[in-house]
């Protein structure tokens, strides 16, 4: 069971707790900005090994030397500071040295399959750094292998601790914080509507959705540091929340936008979400979830009330409002006349399968006309 932490000051005493000698520390590009650098730097471990050689959208083969840092250093505590892309790697070097399969554990074909691994065997905690993927709660991490995106997931992976510290916020870049939260309001609202969510997701998500909802003007605009907690709060939840329910058609439309346009995973995620919701509000008579069109219908409507609007029409329009409040653009243009038809084939089946109501190519291109200018 995981143990949610409030707070930095705590960490040494994890580390006492957990008899920690030798630290991994995995940490991003920002590391050397953060203003509890110096208190991770003064730690109180024999040894600290730092891994930092990986990009934002990390690559198999940067993760392949974390793996053989980790192997030659013997650390025995895995400590990730950072946003998503730093515990993600973090977890996919815990994965590939616990698995009997090793390295192969995290691609394709063996990527997809539970393996056991014992994931006590390395205690894992996580700092994160942003508000927004919730990656210090899930056993999923993103990587990309011969140019494609893997989702690895194993339960072993998930953090033994997550380090909430609000602090960090204060310094993120303003279109980072509107990236990431938006992300973290995305995730709440996906996991809500996903076939797999449970009355445990649910709760998760309904207290992204009311933390966003309630503080996102002045966690942006005035930089208040109590509101700061309660987004990074929100984010965590979101974390918790798909890592039971899993996302849907807006995260799966998504990453191909990032990859083609160069725009942040949260701002692809944001600009699909309103225009999926919409055509699904249009199509429910397609639902696929098993819990049926009314539930689904009385779900958008749950959703709508915990947003501050009666209708799902007015949460939509409201969700589009917050997206040109904050200066995020609703529309990208297009590189070539190809693009429609590239990004309709990239969506990934497997998390269109978590959509509610069922999405062919032709209803993809759909949605995706709705984002991509032609000029």
């Amino acid at each position: 069971m995981q143990k949610i932490v409030n707070g930095l000051e705590r960490l040494p005493e994890i580390l006492k707790e957990i008899g920690c000698k030798r630290l991994f520390l995995v940490v991003d590009s920002s590391y050397p900005f953060l203003n509890i650098k110096d208190a991770i730097e003064a730690l109180p471990v024999s040894e600290k090994v730092k891994f930092s050689e990986f990009t934002p959208n990390p690559l198999y083969e940067q993760v392949c030397v974390g793996i053989e840092l980790l192997r030659t250093s013997r650390c025995d505590t895995i400590l990730a500071v950072g946003g998503g892309s730093a515990i993600d790697v973090a977890k996919c070097i815990k994965l590939a040295i616990l698995a009997e399969e090793g390295n192969a554990a995290i691609i394709p074909p063996l990527v997809s399959q539970r393996l056991p691994i014992d994931g006590a065997k390395i205690p894992f905690i996580a700092i994160p750094t942003t508000a927004g993927t919730g990656s210090e709660s899930t056993h999923n991490a993103v990587m990309y292998y011969e140019g494609s995106k893997q989702t690895v997931t194993n339960d072993g992976v998930l953090p033994d601790y997550a380090v909430l510290e609000p602090s960090v916020l204060k310094t993120l870049p303003l279109y980072q914080k509107k990236c990431t939260m938006m992300d973290a309001l995305c995730q709440g609202i996906e996991s809500w509507w996903s076939i797999n969510s449970t009355d445990e997701s649910k709760a998760y998500s309904k207290k992204t959705v009311e933390l966003v909802v309630a503080n996102w003007q002045k966690y942006v605009f005035e930089n208040d540091e109590a509101v700061a907690a309660q987004i990074m709060l929100a984010a965590n939840y979101g974390g918790r929340a798909i890592n039971i329910a899993q996302t849907t058609a807006p995260h799966a439309m998504s990453y191909k936008i990032t990859s083609l346009y160069g725009l942040p995973h949260g701002h692809a995620v944001a600009m699909c979400l309103p225009h999926v919701w919409s055509y699904m509000l249009a199509h429910q008579n397609e639902c696929i979830d098993e819990r049926g069109m009314e539930y689904l219908n009385e779900l958008f409507l749950t959703i709508a009330s915990v947003m501050e609007c009666n209708t799902t029409i007015g949460a939509i329009d409201r969700f589009t409002m917050m997206l040109d409040g904050l200066g995020l653009m609703s529309t990208v243009k297009a590189k070539s006349a190809d693009d429609l038809t590239v990004l309709s084939s990239s969506v990934n089946p497997v998390r269109l399968k978590n959509n509610p109501v069922g999405l062919s190519i032709e209803a993809i291109k759909a949605i995706y006309s709705k984002i991509i200018v032609f000029e």
